[in-house]
């Protein structure tokens, strides 16, 4: 069982409160480890060291800025398996999953954005105007449990890169791993103070980070309601507010797609990592005359997802992450069946023979597009599919809800990419585009504001300077 303290000025520093935070593993109950619950206090020490920190780091010149953030992404790729056996156990995420994505992906991001110095704009000439971009000073990150250093490695990467310092709040629920990125951190030559962690709650030590005078922005992935509540505490000192927030959305099938392919890459994109996923598409768009012939398919896809230990290579779906999350998933399965959607897989019956905090991965079919289960993040794997007459009411209907985070698009190239320039969200996928962590990644709507990954998430961390000669 891991035991951590907070991480302060390069070392291990015990809170002020003394109450600890247990870690539980949603697969078997069993705990984990703990962490201190922190205070405002240790959030005044951490933001002491990250001020003090800040002089020598932004100085430091960017070519070994970069090569400290490259020796970040190395360092986690030496310890994927114990990062990827963390994760696994302090969030339920299936082990496969977790060593090809919640490990590559921070690997992967950390290091395009130590690639991205040598040719960034750090100043430009407009006219008789020097533009210099520089570091904002000390930045908060706040991140949710769901992908814990993924998450992470997407604030603190380009917040580092651009000579910011940071004071990292991870997510109580899966804290543990942030503790690995620490230690890994001291081993790529990070100066001490540079980057912080303080444990604890959302209420507590992310309200007191949000609020806090020496924090120059915050940078917060989570929910959309968490999301307002840091825009507000954040506001009184008018720091800069980056927001990921949740999502819904909405996979259109197009009379011209290749269903087969629509419908495996769509329910995968549903139910990655347990429908735990903000840019999960939880909904299907498809067209009502077709809509059981894609019912079909994706009932023979549903039954190839296995259910159980997520310690085990084969298994697709793990645990949720807690057993409030579990609870969560079911009230809305079971808030569809009392609203006439039609299961057609799962529902909201318990899995057998499994005790820990697992759902039925669900599909609902003739689902109202503006009913509870088609508007409202369930945040697990459940898709709803919605019928649609023609492509005019399946663009209205994607675009219906308060959310505009991701989205896909199946159907002839060129079509379906006409469909996708209508969609307001922050980025759709065509055919089954690829990921791109060079990318910008970020919503519309209430869906949060601003970018990460790429030039754009280095952009975030940096203020802009016009210097006139």
């Amino acid at each position: 069982m891991s035991t951590l303290q907070h991480f302060i000025d390069g070392a291990a520093t015990a809170g002020t409160a003394g109450e600890r935070i247990e870690v539980t593993d949603p697969a078997t109950g069993a705990v984990v480890g703990s962490v201190p619950a922190g205070t405002a206090q240790d959030v005044d020490r951490a933001v002491a060291a990250a001020r003090a920190a800040f002089p020598g780091w932004s100085s430091t010149p960017v070519a070994e800025r970069a090569a400290v953030v490259q020796r970040i992404s190395e360092g986690i790729a030496g310890r994927a398996g114990e990062i990827a056996a963390s994760i696994t156990a302090e969030m339920g995420s299936p082990i496969t999953f977790s060593q090809k994505v919640q490990v590559a992906m921070p690997v992967g991001s950390s290091a395009a954005f130590a690639a991205l110095a040598a040719d960034f704009a750090w100043t430009e000439e407009i006219g008789n105007s020097l533009v210099v971009r520089e570091p904002i000073g000390v930045v908060g990150a706040i991140t949710p449990w769901n992908y814990p250093l993924h998450q992470i490695v997407a604030k603190v990467a380009p917040a580092l890169l651009a000579g910011n310092t940071v004071v990292l709040k991870p997510t109580e629920v899966a804290p543990l791993t942030a503790q690995i990125l620490a230690e890994i951190t001291v081993a790529a030559g990070l100066p001490a103070g540079a980057f912080n962690v303080v444990h604890g709650t959302g209420p507590v030590v992310g309200e007191a980070i949000a609020a806090h005078p020496d924090v120059d922005m915050v940078s917060f992935t989570g929910s959309t309601a968490a999301g307002k509540r840091v825009s507000v505490v954040a506001s009184d000192t008018v720091k800069r507010v980056a927001l990921e927030l949740g999502g819904k959305s909405a996979n259109v099938v197009l009379d011209d797609a290749d269903l087969t392919k629509a419908v495996k890459v769509g329910l995968g994109n549903a139910w990655i990592n347990g429908g735990q996923t903000c840019t999960a598409w939880t909904r299907m768009l498809v067209p009502a005359a077709r809509q059981e012939e894609i019912l079909s398919e994706l009932v023979a896809a549903a039954q190839r997802y296995t259910v159980g230990d997520p310690t085990d290579p084969s298994t697709r779906i793990g645990p949720m992450s807690s057993a409030a999350q579990q609870e969560r998933v079911r009230s809305y399965v079971e808030r569809g069946v009392a609203d006439g959607a039609r299961v057609v897989f799962g529902g909201p019956e318990p899995v057998e023979g499994l005790d820990g905090a697992y759902v039925r991965p669900t599909i609902f079919a003739d689902v109202d597009p503006d009913s509870v289960i088609a508007q409202e993040e369930i945040f697990g794997p459940v898709l709803s599919v919605i019928p649609y007459a023609d492509e005019e009411e399946a663009v209205a209907i994607a675009n219906n809800t308060v959310y505009g985070l991701a989205g896909a698009v199946f159907g002839e190239q060129e079509h379906a990419l006409a469909v996708a320039r209508r969609l307001r969200t922050g980025q759709v996928d065509v055919n089954g585009g690829a990921f791109n962590v060079l990318a910008p990644f970020g919503g519309y709507k209430q869906s949060g504001s601003g970018r990460e990954l790429g030039r754009f998430g280095l952009e975030e961390f940096l203020e802009t300077k016009s210097i006139q000669r």
